[in-house]
């Protein structure tokens, strides 16, 4: 079976009625080919992860099907297996062979299946997905972790406590997927439910366009710590080319020197960037920044924390010139309950 691109999800407000709903898994979207003695893990982007995740192939030779196609999420959950954890699962990528096999010893991934798309010479693709779910329980009806069956339901009440109880856990809301539906590569046919939150957070900085020194590209967000410390906690960039120009304008009475800004342990503009917090924001990237004066706050949209950080890039909502930058602390952002992962993967 030539290579194939992951079904994809577009975002929807509240649970639909009628579908199969599953819990969002936050990890790598990964396509797992095994035929006989050969695994290949594929991803969301076609780049082969294989050679990143030793242990998972090994889980597959012992637990897939003597040759089958399965779509699902390479995920990592902590030490304590209470909660998926993202950040440490990036830290998987690493071009060197000798790190790769240490972190596969140290920080063992599991993967977790929630499509079956061939079994044998058998192409399901053009089947129901009722039909595959039922092939994929029966493929994996003896499998053992770190290989696991997602949870599924056609109930809707179910579907929302899982929304709002998983999350604790790490996850990142549910997908829904009509039962009749055929797998579709790369087509936006699946929806997904995400929580959706807001945060007054104060602007520290800014980074510019990558179309040149016109034009502003993201602003760098904080909130404030109880020891009144302001912490680095996302960015937001989604504006009009036009808007970018304006900002940039109107952003320069703001701008400072690095010293005694409240980040001065990063890089200005014109310096080298050095290894800190900000190198999360974009791994690989020049991490230099515009320091400004913490004065404005602007009101972003996030869908959730991951650590002290927005786990993905905020959206503007608007600039909040009636809030005080010191009133704007991690104190207003809503922390979900604590929820055993175990629970979520053997459900």
């Amino acid at each position: 079976m030539p290579p194939v691109k992951p079904m994809l999800a577009k975002p929807v407000k509240g649970i639909p009625e009628g579908q199969f709903y599953e819990p969002k898994w936050d990890g790598f979207r990964s396509i797992i080919f095994r035929d006989g003695n050969e695994v290949e893990i594929g991803s969301r982007n076609e780049k082969p992860m294989t050679r990143y995740f030793p242990e998972v192939v090994e889980a597959v030779l012992a637990n897939f099907p003597e040759r089958a196609v399965i779509d699902g999420e390479i995920v990592y959950a902590d030490t304590a297996g209470n909660r998926l954890d993202f950040e440490v699962l990036q830290q998987r990528i690493h071009p060197a062979d000798s790190r790769v096999r240490k972190l596969a010893a140290e920080t063992p991934a599991s993967f977790v299946a929630f499509d079956l798309l061939a079994l044998g010479d058998e192409d399901l693709m053009g089947f129901p997905l009722e039909q595959r779910r039922a092939r994929l329980e029966e493929a994996l009806a003896d499998a053992e972790p770190p290989i696991y069956l997602t949870r599924v339901t056609r109930d809707s009440a179910l579907a929302q406590e899982w929304f709002e109880q998983f999350e604790g856990a790490g996850l990142d809301g549910l997908i829904a997927k009509d039962p009749a539906g055929v797998y579709q590569p790369d087509k936006r046919v699946l929806s997904k439910i995400k929580h959706e939150r807001t945060a007054d957070c104060v602007v520290a900085g800014y980074r510019l366009h990558k179309s040149g020194p016109d034009a502003l590209g993201s602003l760098l967000l904080g909130l404030y710590t109880d020891e009144g410390v302001l912490a680095p906690v996302g960015v937001v960039g989604a504006f009009p080319m036009a808007r970018r120009r304006e900002l940039l304008t109107e952003l320069q009475p703001l701008v400072t020197e690095i010293g005694g800004h409240p980040w001065d342990w990063a890089a200005t503009l014109e310096g080298t960037p050095r290894k800190n917090e900000t190198s999360r924001w974009n791994a690989g990237k020049d991490l230099s920044f515009v320091p400004l004066r913490p004065e404005r706050v602007v009101e972003v949209r996030y869908d959730y924390l991951e650590g002290a950080r927005f786990r993905h890039t905020a959206q503007f909502v608007r600039w909040r010139p009636d809030r005080d930058p010191e009133s704007c602390t991690y104190a207003q952002l809503e922390q979900p309950v604590a929820f055993d992962l175990s629970e979520v993967l053997g459900g």
